[in-house]
Parts: C-alpha cells; structure tokens; sequence
C-alpha cells in the first residue's frame, strides 16, 4: 500500500511539474530571474563605492563592506556569489576591490580582499571561481595556537588580472600575483604565480603550457 502511495505521489508530481514546464515557457522564466537580479541591483547598487550602469548582481550573493568595491558598466555577477572586503587591523590598509567592465564571474564564486584586487575589463570566468590576497593570519606556531576564526587577517600582496582574461571553472588565485592580459586559465587550476600575457596556463599549482 506504502509503495502504491509513493508510486502515486511521484507520477503526480511529475505531471504537475510537466504542466507547470508547458505554461511557463523559457521566456518567462528568464524574465522572472532577470526581474529578481534587477531588484537585488537596486537594492545594493547605493552601498557600493561605485557601481556602473547596465551591471547586475547575482540571486542569493552576499556582499561585506560594499563601500570598498567598484563595479564598473555592463558587469555581472552569477548567483549565490560572495564579494567581501576586510581592513587590516595592524597595517591600516584599506582594501580596494575593482572590477571592470563588461566582466562576468560565474555562479558559487567567492572574491575576497584585505589589501587591492583589480579585475580588468572583458574577463570572463566560470563556476565556483576563488580569488584572495588575504589569509587567517601566518602559519608561525604562535599563530597556529590561535583559532582560526580569531587571527588577524593579512595580506602578502594584491591580486592583478588583466583585460580579457579567460578563467575556467573551479580555479583558484592565490595573492600577490598577476595575469597578463588575454590569458587563459584552465578549469581546476590553483594560481600561485604570476601568469604573462597572452598565454595558456593549468595545474596545480598553475604552469605555463603555451604562450603566444
């Protein structure tokens, strides 16, 4: 009897999902995400240092310290993304994260600064995207003793990409580097060095496999 229940249950819900799938049409759908991205712009685009126009935020993101981002035009965020900015206590560095125009960070990425990370114009990235110039603290045994979640942040250095840029999925950039202008990074790689312009790099961590 259980089974039959179940049984019933889940066609039900099939058919009902089959009919709701008929009547909103892929039109209407897009209009109704676009509608909320719209409406979580304008509710966060004043708390930003500056935020361009034409620019769009991601449903359910999370934002800290949006008075330290720029945004520039034509920009876009992808949903359930994490911008977050964090001043050093002991150096008084205030963080400075920019990012450019016509840029578009793929969905479940996470950008965080404590000291400057810029982000050129045109890059493009994919899903689950990392980039950080900051850490909980040094990884002396002084610090170690201390819980994470109570060390100071710091920073070894800023986060430079450049204009045209092409990351893939699931990468991770580490402080205190740059990637040259119309590079490519592949999916799953974690940067830890500079990477030049107009080259090719993958692994972990990340090494030069072509370059113009």
């Amino acid at each position: 009897m259980m089974r039959l229940l179940i049984s019933i249950i889940l066609k039900v819900s099939f058919l009902f999902g089959l009919l709701i799938g008929n009547l909103m049409n892929k039109k209407l759908i897009y209009f109704i995400t676009l509608t909320k991205r719209q409406l979580i712009t304008g509710f966060y685009k004043s708390s930003f240092k500056f935020f361009g126009s034409g620019s769009l935020l991601g449903i359910n993101s999370t934002f800290i310290n949006l008075n330290y981002i720029t945004f520039g035009n034509n920009s876009s965020i992808g949903s359930n993304t994490t911008l977050s900015c964090y001043a050093e206590k002991k150096s008084n560095i205030k963080p400075e994260m920019i990012i450019g125009n016509g840029v578009s960070i793929g969905s479940d990425s996470h950008i965080t600064c404590a000291n400057r990370i810029i982000i050129g114009n045109n890059v493009l990235t994919g899903k689950r995207l990392l980039i950080t110039d900051n850490a909980h603290g040094s990884s002396n045994k002084s610090t170690l003793n201390i819980p994470p979640l109570k060390r100071e942040i710091i920073s070894k250095g800023p986060v430079i990409i450049e204009d045209n840029v092409w990351i893939g999925e699931k990468v991770s950039i580490m402080p205190n580097l740059k990637i040259g202008k119309g590079a490519i990074i592949a999916a799953n790689s974690v940067v830890t060095k500079n990477i030049p312009a107009y080259s090719v790099a993958a692994g972990v961590p990340a090494k030069i496999i072509k370059q113009q």
